[in-house]
């Protein structure tokens, strides 16, 4: 079982679980105590985001950050510790975000956008229902210079009011 708390300015445990792991399907797969502090004092965990604990066994295991909080079609980072990975975690704590954003008022959709590469996330988003909308190629520039394709995935309220996945209209029309 997780838990999901709200993140109360915790810097020491955000710098712990940020060096600690690498995020290899993130622009910055591997981040410095320096970085995350930084961001941090200028508002990067705070500022039109809510950022939230991840955590099992009274401890932290992985962050969430929903970007854009403030409008109707909000985004989200999600982080798991390594040894957290691969376990259903990453399922349960999208699902409880979707439950969270959509118990918000005049929130219509949610967005999420990873890269192509990264299947364990896709699987994710899979099982977690939301449905894949677009690839998008040479979308998302990493740090070393690289581009890599993206994939984006939505989920919209009615869908989640009815608990039903509609069909997209992708290839309605040949053009």
């Amino acid at each position: 079982m997780i838990n999901i708390l709200k993140f109360d300015n915790e810097l020491k445990d955000l710098v712990l679980l940020m060096t600690r792991n690498t995020w290899d399907y993130h622009s910055n797969p591997k981040v410095s105590e320096e970085q995350i502090i930084d961001a941090y004092h200028k508002g990067w965990y705070q500022e039109d985001r809510e950022t939230f604990w991840i955590e099992k066994e009274n401890k932290k295991i992985g962050l969430i950050i929903i970007h854009d909080i403030t409008d109707t079609i909000p985004s989200f980072d999600i982080r798991l510790d390594s040894w957290a990975r691969g376990k259903g975690i990453g399922t349960k704590a999208v699902k409880w975000l979707t439950d969270y954003i959509f118990g918000l008022p005049d929130k219509i959709r949610i967005e999420a956008y990873t890269r192509s590469d990264n299947l364990a996330m896709r699987k994710t988003f899979s099982k977690a229902g939301y449905v894949k909308e677009g690839y998008l190629r040479n979308a998302w520039e990493n740090i070393d210079g690289t581009v890599s394709d993206s994939i984006c995935y939505g989920y919209i309220r009615s869908d989640w009011e009815n608990n039903e996945i509609t069909p997209i209209k992708l290839n309605e029309l040949p053009f």
